[in-house]
């Protein structure tokens, strides 16, 4: 056999070795597929109640997308109960999940939300800002870091837009608030980024860019973005709600920006329909494409619908502690309440009876694409 064909000869056993192997891989589970940490997706149950077995599937099937991110959503109340002890029953099947999944976190610790302060555990009582006490948030904070080392983002304040709109007077008793956890947290934690995010639609809609641009502090400011008026109705075109996209990097100033929840509805209810969210998604991924190195994380909201009625409450309970959806900008009479329903109910990728809308196969395609 002269060398030219033995060298076809060996060439042609070692592909087939390294396909046999991956296959083999593979079927043993252990074939990793390529993933982007920026990229990222809410990954939620479709019901309101679910087993272990449910949740494994349901992160199984988002991560062999082939995102790198999503988001854990904890609160204060939950995770220290009694003061310096803590609860991690709930928090460690979710980063478990993550952790699993290969999948980072970005964690949404909220001392803000909207209006709302908190929520905070009862032994905190409802203190303003000034009286929280950043040695409690520092230690918290510490604790869940130390424990979950796949968290590398931390959202401190969510619809930060809401808590300032009518006290932009506290915007400097906050700043000195974040600066100094911001401050400590890094000392022990280093690699963990710390930002505050902003309901960018209702920043428009009510005129808050200097509350944007006067709290651009941190690592990164996020952003969530609805395509929705004051009422919650859907009143863009895909087109018209990416280029008001565009206007996030003149908010943020010099720091990168984080998309923390951007989302479609398909509910006709409120003029969204399949098609458009599936238009949008594929704009917005053109939109990250092109802003890729400004951007620190890219999350879509989210997996699954949930049925009717059951996504937005007028007060939501939290622990023991109530969160009024009128605070977020939204508004609270019963006409903006509904809509906010259906908004939400309806954001999904996937109906909650498991049919994947056109998003998801988009989305599965944009993410494949990019990695």
């Amino acid at each position: 056999m002269n060398k030219k064909i033995l060298g076809m000869v060996i060439g042609i056993t070692i592909i087939i070795a390294i396909t046999a192997t991956a296959i083999i891989l593979q079927n043993l589970g252990v074939f990793t597929q390529k993933t982007n940490e920026k990229i990222g997706l809410v990954i939620n149950s479709p019901n309101q109640t679910t087993t272990l077995q449910d949740l494994d599937k349901i992160y199984s099937q988002a991560s062999d997308v082939g995102i790198g991110r999503s988001n854990v959503y904890l609160f204060w109340n939950l995770i220290e109960p009694i003061h310096g002890e803590y609860d991690w029953k709930q928090s460690d099947t979710l980063m478990s999940f993550n952790k699993k999944n290969n999948l980072k976190v970005t964690l949404y610790f909220s001392i803000i939300n909207g209006e709302s302060l908190g929520p905070f555990p009862n032994w905190i009582g409802k203190p303003s800002l000034n009286a929280i006490g950043e040695d409690r948030i520092i230690s918290v904070l510490d604790a869940i870091l130390s424990r979950y080392d796949i968290v590398d983002t931390v959202i401190l304040a969510g619809q930060t837009e809401s808590q300032f709109r009518f006290y932009e007077q506290n915007i400097p008793v906050y700043k000195e608030l974040f600066n100094g956890i911001y401050d400590k947290i890094k000392e022990k934690h280093p690699d963990v980024k710390l930002g505050n995010a902003f309901t960018l639609d209702q920043v428009l809609n009510k005129n808050l860019q200097n509350i944007v641009t006067d709290l651009a502090i941190g690592d990164f400011v996020a952003f969530s973005y609805s395509p929705v008026d004051s009422l919650n109705d859907i009143i863009k075109t895909p087109q018209q709600a990416v280029e008001d996209l565009e206007e996030i990097f003149d908010l943020a100033g010099d720091k990168k920006v984080g998309i923390f929840e951007i989302s479609w509805s398909t509910s006709n209810f409120i003029g969204g329909s399949d098609s458009t969210q599936a238009e949008f998604l594929e704009k917005t991924f053109e939109f990250y494409t092109k802003n890729e190195s400004k951007i620190e994380f890219f999350t879509w909201y989210r997996q699954y619908d949930k049925p009717e009625g059951t996504c937005v409450f007028e007060e939501q309970e939290v622990g023991n502690n109530t969160l009024i959806v009128g605070g977020s900008g939204f508004g609270s009479s019963e006409h903006v309440i509904e809509r906010l329903n259906q908004y939400v109910c309806n954001a999904g990728l996937i109906n909650n009876d498991g049919v994947a809308k056109p998003s998801w196969n988009e989305f599965k395609k944009q993410v494949q694409m990019i990695n």
